[in-house]
């Protein structure tokens, strides 16, 4: 049985993919992700992992927030902490809060909370500013070569690096906050 989020999140991806006049196709070619799985993500018949998610969120020229913030449907200016939209992804638990209202762009504040042990690569978006505050516990931060070690408290502003790792080698939760801001065109 299929929750209603993965439902709302496929048909977010089928009208963003179709409102670009993308086919299948050119996602998947954008994306990385193959025309198969975006069948199943768009159908609601598979749960997709924040590394599916983030490929094409990042493919459809939006963040992962904003694209499960159109899932949600909510242009609130206020979003209470038990209203806030929260994400799970099945592989790792990566927790993944949207704590800004969907009518707060350009900014949007996300908490993430990477259960010991966690490893998630997401391909980096290039057409936003970010950075991340450890709220919490440890976050092991690979930017391509460049690996960056942080502490609570600790503030990263993220480089231009294709590909990041987010990973927790600590043996509790680490949560961070990750501000979003879209770079100037």
């Amino acid at each position: 049985m299929t929750d209603p989020l993965t439902l709302r999140l496929a048909a977010t991806v089928h009208t963003a993919r179709t409102s670009q006049g993308l086919s299948a196709a050119v996602l998947a070619g954008n994306s990385g992700v193959s025309r198969a799985m975006i069948g199943k993500i768009e159908r609601g018949d598979v749960q997709p992992t924040a590394v599916l998610l983030a490929k094409l969120s990042a493919a459809l020229g939006m963040t992962l927030t904003e694209l499960i913030a159109r899932a949600e449907g909510d242009g609130r200016r206020l979003v209470r902490a038990a209203e806030q939209p929260v994400w799970v992804d099945p592989d790792s638990g990566y927790r993944r809060r949207s704590v800004s209202p969907a009518a707060g762009r350009p900014l949007e504040l996300v908490e993430i909370e990477l259960p010991a042990g966690a490893e998630v690569p997401l391909r980096a978006s290039t057409f936003l500013h970010q950075q991340i505050w450890v709220l919490a516990g440890r976050l092991r931060l690979s930017e391509g070569a460049e690996v960056h070690e942080l502490d609570a408290g600790d503030c990263l502003q993220l480089g231009s690096a294709p590909d990041r790792v987010f990973a927790n080698p600590g043996s509790l939760p680490c949560r961070y906050l990750v501000a979003l801001v879209p770079r100037a065109t």
